[in-house]
């Protein structure tokens, strides 16, 4: 009977051979994965056997990282913000960048309720996650707010235009209890019918064409779509850009995750907005330009 660590081993060469960057790191969250522990567990107990069934799935899956297939879809999850949202090939994979939009959407959210009591009959303020793809924005934001306290006074639609996505995360949000808590709706962008909304928020494709093909394997796994921003990766950027003035309440603010190198590109597509309107990009935990804070200019009184 094979050992945790002869397992590992030959894993690790294979998956260098096939062009990992993360071999050690792959091998390791796969085996977790296929015996039920957490990695810590795998690294801990080198000299553990496994049994011949679990190595046998082990190989199966090595096969198929070797083939370029991503982790979170052969593992079936991926970890946001400490929560474990399913993840396959009905939507791009969560990655930690979008974590910073979450909290900032958090931060928005407390601000106005903390700092404008509500009184009671008053509505809900109104959040809308565009292109939900797992949900991940859209859940995450639910349970953190859930944990405030505060999801009562929040209402949360997310949408997205393919259907098989949104089925991904309305599971996710049955998954951490909140599925009686978000909305889901098939949509181009943002409806128009539930239109005003307080906040919106969205994670679509900010990938420039060009650039698709140098990607690793494994993105070519995940859906186009959700990846393909066009010439400058700002295609369907602007396409929400041009909605706001329209479902954007007069106060309300749009968090956009942005690629790193675009910071200047979606500030001018800022400034092309019909009336007057405001952006700042917030960095990341790296320091790297990452969501684009997009909102009116607030009119003075004279």
């Amino acid at each position: 009977m094979a050992t945790v660590d002869a397992l590992l081993r030959d894993a690790v060469e294979r998956l260098r051979r096939s062009g990992s960057d993360t071999a050690r790191l792959d091998a390791e969250v796969l085996l977790a994965a296929v015996l039920g522990v957490d990695r810590t567990g795998v690294i801990a107990h080198p000299e553990a056997p496994v049994g011949d069934g679990a190595a046998a799935r082990f190989a199966e899956a090595l096969v198929r990282r070797e083939a370029g297939e991503p982790v979170a879809y052969l593992r079936g999850v991926k970890e946001v913000l400490g929560l474990a949202f399913a993840s396959d090939a009905r939507a791009l994979i969560p990655r930690p960048e979008t974590e910073r939009l979450v909290e900032l959407a958090e931060a928005e959210i407390t601000r106005r309720l903390v700092e404008g009591p509500r009184e009671g009959g008053e509505p809900p303020l109104r959040v809308v996650d565009v292109g939900t793809g797992s949900g991940a924005i859209a859940v995450a934001l639910a349970v953190r707010l859930r944990r405030r306290r505060m999801l009562d006074e929040v209402d949360i639609l997310a949408t997205d235009d393919a259907p098989d996505a949104l089925e991904l995360a309305r599971e996710n949000a049955v998954g951490h209890a909140v599925g009686d808590r978000a909305r889901f709706r098939a949509a181009d962008l943002v409806p128009g019918d539930e239109a005003p909304f307080d906040l919106v928020l969205a994670n679509l494709p900010y990938v420039r064409t060009d650039v698709l093909a140098t990607l690793p394997v494994a993105t070519s796994f995940e859906p186009r779509h959700a990846l393909d921003g066009g010439h400058d990766g700002l295609a369907v950027i602007r396409r929400l850009l041009a909605l706001l003035p329209d479902v954007l309440a007069e106060r309300g603010v749009a968090l956009l995750e942005i690629g790193a190198d675009q910071e200047a590109g979606i500030l001018a597509a800022v400034t092309e907005m019909p009336g007057r309107w405001t952006g700042v990009v917030e960095r990341d935990l790296a320091g790297l330009p990452r969501v684009a804070r997009i909102k009116r200019v607030e009119r003075i009184e004279p």
